[in-house]
């Protein structure tokens, strides 16, 4: 039995998100579906995290087992071959026994992409978070920066099945930054790992810092355990991008 480990990039626009639902179309449920079709049975797929509906991926991480004896250059072509176009196989290898792909991984990027421009150009709505009125963003410099470390990010998560089982919401995050390159205002943060909409809720934040609304005190004060409320509303799923895995 081999452990495959894949990069797969999609555009998450016509899909119910990464995981597999009932009656739904899914990423991780296409990729199921084409390596059902190679290797003759059922394959469950393992994916690095849970992308929601709508985010999109450059380098999402997935692993399997599979029997077949196919070359991993040979499994990336059958699979792109069977897959539907907003999804692709970006490469292939061959992983150790047991490798898992989000409790191995040491720490994610993600983008959150605004669109500052008076009109956004309608090949971009898709991907990017529209938002032409007026932003202080040297304000949400100031706050992407006060992201950084170690934190209870409690109040930038969304309820999840899994906070029954009273997991720690503390994170790492080891960079937080704005970048504007024309009419793109680019936030980047990488981190330890991210909870449910933990990333549109920090972009939404920087929103609300750069419209005047939050300060500095109030940043922080979102920042500490039993904070009372959520930090900011979540941005849409469409400017949101996985960027990148590390192990």
């Amino acid at each position: 039995m081999r452990r495959i480990l894949v990069t797969v990039a999609y555009d998450g626009t016509e899909f119910s998100g990464w995981q597999v639902q009932p009656g739904l179309t899914t990423i991780q449920g296409e990729i199921e579906r084409v390596l059902a079709e190679i290797e003759g049975k059922p394959v469950h797929v393992d994916g690095s995290g849970r992308t929601d509906a709508g985010v999109h991926a450059l380098a999402q991480a997935a692993a399997f087992n599979l029997e077949n004896r196919i070359p991993c250059e040979n499994l990336v072509k059958a699979m792109n071959r069977l897959l539907p176009r907003a999804i692709r196989i970006m490469d292939a290898a061959e992983a150790a026994p047991g490798f898992h792909p989000r409790y191995n991984a040491i720490a994610k990027t993600y983008e959150y992409r605004i669109w500052r421009g008076a009109i956004c150009p309608p090949t971009l709505r898709l991907y990017v978070y529209h938002h032409p009125y007026a932003l202080e963003e040297s304000r949400m410099g100031a706050a992407a920066a006060q992201i950084e470390g170690e934190h209870d990010f409690t109040a930038f998560s969304a309820s999840d099945p899994s906070d029954a089982l009273g997991r720690s919401k503390v994170r790492t995050v080891y960079s937080s930054w704005l970048n504007r390159d024309g009419d793109l205002l680019t936030y980047r943060v990488r981190g330890s790992g991210f909870l449910k909409h933990m990333v549109r809720m920090i972009a939404g934040t920087l929103l609300e810092a750069g419209k005047g609304n939050l300060t500095r005190d109030d940043i922080d004060a979102r920042l500490q355990p039993g904070f009372p409320g959520k930090a900011g509303p979540a941005l849409p799923a469409s400017g949101l991008f996985l960027i990148s895995v590390e192990y």
